[in-house]
């Protein structure tokens, strides 16, 4: 122990674990995580097509196992062991995992439902043309060299690459920090983007993708938009939608004539496990997360993917199909991060930084590749020139030659005599016999010929630039013509993202508001028609001091834009409101809309599209009207807008969509009726007031307004006491607007004030609603047509103390699915308190 002295070096710790972690995290990310911008491999992978290359293991050549290229590969190249080596081999072999797959598998390599491939003892591989592209001139010092692991061998460090796989394959991968997810692309426009490139070096991302449509995945599927593109192509960063290819089949019953519709899934995005996939679908109906699926089955084979999804008869199958884009993996994003080494540093790229890089690689690849074969080439001219003396001096050779006492006094005297290097002394002395021919001579004289024309055309494209990037573009081509295909991925131009309407089914619905502010909807179907005079069904249940005030007839994906007696407007979706029963009491609107204190709803109008060619027509309790384009109310606020300014005093009282050309009906509650044209109102801003509609006298009220639609229909005017008629709108001459009207029907003891006023024809229904919550439906043309000075016919029977609140309109021909009953027998619990 006296002789031997311990060398302690201190190390602060916090230096040391800095320092062994950077070195750390540079291995990953340089030698196992990301690939190189040049050929897009990662180390794995590069060597294993090198050990592949040194097996001979060529297109057209058997196949060899996969355990003896494994072990090559880490016994020559990539010392980490056979088992992380074959999986790296797998992957290249997967066409649902590469667009051009670089290694051709034979055995189980596994599948997309996520099979795992057989052990490497059972399969066996060798390369495809494409890695063949990637590894021509590998020979031609085309590529820097270095040794192995253990310096026994010499390894590239990168590969020729004619092949541009970064582009066309792309690259996933997790390092230190970073990760990678580069998609592929088809070659045809990879090749057509690269040219693009050389012939213009200022080419932008943009003008890129006049050739680079997007991404283009080996499973297919749908791209949504191309704003992902365009910023990943951009940035090197972005996120693109990918959706599986569905089509709709309709199949008639075998059974009955009855026909069903199913949805037949063909492509799926890329990266998605087939069998999960198909798991999730069936959580999703057992959970019944998703209604409307009968059965699904996985009729994929050989041919390709089918997956079908049978749907029920009465299901939407386009509502069906958005609920499973919704909740599987039949739409995810892709997000694209172009990520790679460039001059082992890692690197985000723009498309064309990328495909700059590749470019100037090939460039390099091509000069290294002339100056190779020109240094072969001028060897070749060297020794031929020599064989060309020697024949020139047959005789004197031979006898210098037969005179030498060996081989190197031959040589010597030869470069003596004849000024010949040591290399063609050499070469004249290995020379056979038969070169001496005529015949052999004029073959030395023809191939020293070409091997002039080989070297003058070698120096030129050393010389010049252009003609070298000519020959790279000639490369390209011929690529694009062997191996170029179709592309798989559509592109859809605009991004058509879910939203929570393409997931309910679009169906009419009758949405009714009692009077003090309770909303719900129903099925249009579950009132009957009856006949005039009819008692009716409960349409909505009430409390004792309630009473449904009024109801209208939507989409369930319509807007439902409401405005308050206070000229304000909110807005709600159809489908957004609470579906109940006809008993049902529904939800309060102050729960659901921001309105103020003292706030009232007083129009309700459904808007399926917010287009520029219509108005929002309104007139208010004193006879003033306004009209304002519809697309002022397209931008929805949570705490409502001003739709007009109302005076003291004043009231709005109906809102309705007009095309700027109709008539306008202005009705009182004292039976007073006024028609005018739209036109004589001016389309201003939100923030007004309006202009004079009708005159009103004797403490008269306006009740309502009707947007004439059709000149042939009839105006319906319905009375507090249940009595009402219709009355042909040519009955109602045009005059200017603030005029003191006609009398449209007589407002008597009998009727009462009128209730409401629309416009109808006979293939149209009315749906009568009561102070008591009774509802009636019945046909238009069981009312009398009358003039204008009549009092009217009953519409309904009212019970004791029953009064109507409010009528709407329900055109036939946009429920064709209700059932025609006549006389219907109502159960009696649907009967109000008020029938008889």
């Amino acid at each position: 122990m006296l002789g031997k002295q311990e060398r302690i070096i201190p190390i602060d710790i916090q230096d040391e674990m800095q320092t062994s972690y950077m070195d750390y995290s540079m291995s990953v990310i340089i030698s196992r995580a990301l690939p190189d911008v040049r050929d897009g491999l990662k180390p794995s992978q590069r060597r294993i097509l090198v050990a592949m290359n040194d097996l001979n293991l060529q297109p057209g050549r058997p196949h060899r196992k996969c355990a003896k290229i494994a072990g090559d590969t880490s016994g020559n190249y990539h010392p980490h062991g056979e088992q992380v080596v074959y999986p790296t081999l797998v992957r290249m072999a997967q066409d649902f995992n590469m667009r051009y797959t670089l290694v051709d598998g034979q055995g189980n390599f596994g599948s997309v439902d996520g099979d795992g491939a057989a052990a490497m003892r059972y399969t066996e591989a060798r390369l495809t043309h494409g890695a063949m592209e990637m590894l021509m001139d590998l020979d031609k010092d085309t590529v820097s060299m270095s040794p192995n692991y253990d310096e026994t061998l010499v390894m590239p460090d990168v590969l020729p690459g004619k092949f541009p796989n970064l582009l066309c394959n792309g690259s996933s991968g997790i390092a230190v920090g970073m990760a990678t997810n580069i998609p592929p692309h088809n070659l045809g426009e990879v090749v057509d983007a690269c040219k693009a490139l050389i012939d213009d070096p200022t080419i932008n991302p943009r003008q890129m993708m006049q050739y680079l449509k997007g991404p283009d995945f080996p499973t297919g599927g749908i791209i949504y938009g191309r704003r992902g593109i365009v910023q990943a192509y951009e940035t090197g960063r972005g996120k693109v939608t990918v959706r599986a290819k569905a089509n709709m089949e309709t199949i008639k019953s075998e059974t009955s004539r009855s026909e069903r519709t199913r949805i037949v899934i063909t492509e799926i995005p890329y990266m998605v496990n087939k069998s999960n996939l198909l798991e999730k679908i069936a959580d999703l109906v057992r959970n019944k997360e998703v209604e409307g699926i009968s059965d699904l089955r996985d009729e994929s084979d050989r041919d390709g993917m089918r997956i079908v999804v049978e749907l029920k008869k009465d299901a939407f199958p386009e509502v069906v199909l958005n609920m499973l884009y919704k909740h599987t993996q039949l739409s995810t994003t892709f997000g694209i991060n172009n990520l790679a080494l460039v001059e082992n540093q890692p690197k985000v790229m723009a498309i064309t930084e990328m495909i700059r890089h590749y470019v100037e690689h090939r460039h390099e690849v091509v000069v290294r590749r002339t100056k190779y074969d020109l240094a072969k080439a001028e060897a070749r001219a060297h020794i031929l020139e020599g064989f060309l003396i020697a024949l020139d001096h047959i005789d004197e050779i031979i006898a210098l030659i037969r005179s030498s006492a060996d081989t190197e006094a031959a040589r010597n005297g030869l470069m003596e005599t004849f000024k010949l290097s040591e290399v063609q002394s050499q070469a004249i002395l290995d020379m056979q016999f038969k070169r001496l021919t005529g015949m052999e001579r004029q073959k030395i004289e023809d191939e020293y010929r070409e091997i002039l024309s080989l070297m003058e055309r070698l120096r030129n494209i050393l010389g010049s630039r252009p003609l070298r990037m000519q020959i790279i573009k000639g490369e390209l081509d011929e690529l694009k013509k062997k191996y170029a295909d179709e592309r798989r991925t559509e592109i859809i131009d605009e991004s058509q993202d879910i939203q929570m309407e393409d997931l309910i089914a679009e169906e009419d619905m009758v949405v009714t508001i009692s009077h003090q502010g309770y909303i719900k909807r129903i099925p249009v179907t579950t009132y009957h028609r009856q006949r005039r005079g009819g008692k009716g069904i409960t349409g909505m249940g009430t409390k004792e001091e309630d009473f449904v005030k009024t109801l209208f007839v939507a989409s369930t994906h319509s807007s439902i834009l409401f405005f308050t007696n206070f000229g304000r407007c909110y807005w709600l979706k159809v489908f957004d409101l609470p579906q109940g029963g006809r008993a049902a009491k529904g939800r309060p609107i102050v729960n659901m809309l921001e309105i103020q204190k003292d706030e009232k709803i007083a129009a309700y109008l459904p808007v399926r599209q917010f287009d520029a060619d219509h108005f929002v027509l309104m007139t208010t309790k004193h006879g003033l009207v306004k009209k304002t384009d519809l697309t002022e109310y397209s931008r929805p606020r949570r705490n409502g807008i001003n739709a007009i300014n109302i005076v003291e005093g004043d009231e709005l009282i109906t809102a309705c969509l007009t095309n700027g050309e109709q008539d306008i009906v202005i009705q009182t509650q004292l039976g007073m009726a006024i028609r005018f044209n739209e036109r004589e109102i001016r389309a201003v801003g939100r923030n007004s007031q309006g202009v004079k509609g009708i005159t009103l006298e004797n403490d008269d009220l306006v009740v309502g307004a009707v947007a004439v639609m059709r000149p042939d229909a009839h105006l319906l005017v319905v009375c507090r006491n249940g009595y009402g008629k219709r009355t042909g709108i040519d009955a109602f001459r045009v005059i200017h607007r603030g005029g003191k009207g006609v009398m449209s029907i007589k407002a008597t003891e009998r009727n009462g004030d009128v209730v409401s006023i629309m416009e109808v024809v006979d293939n149209d229904e009315l749906i009568i609603v009561t102070q008591k919550g009774i509802l009636i439906r019945l046909p238009v043309q069981d009312i009398r047509s009358l003039g204008r000075v009549t009092q009217g016919v009953r519409l309904i029977n009212l019970g004791a103390d029953d009064l109507v609140m409010d009528v709407e309109r329900v055109p036939q021909g946009e429920n064709d699915d209700i059932e025609e009953i006549e006389d219907a027998e109502i159960p009696d619990e649907a009967i109000g308190e008020g029938g008889e």
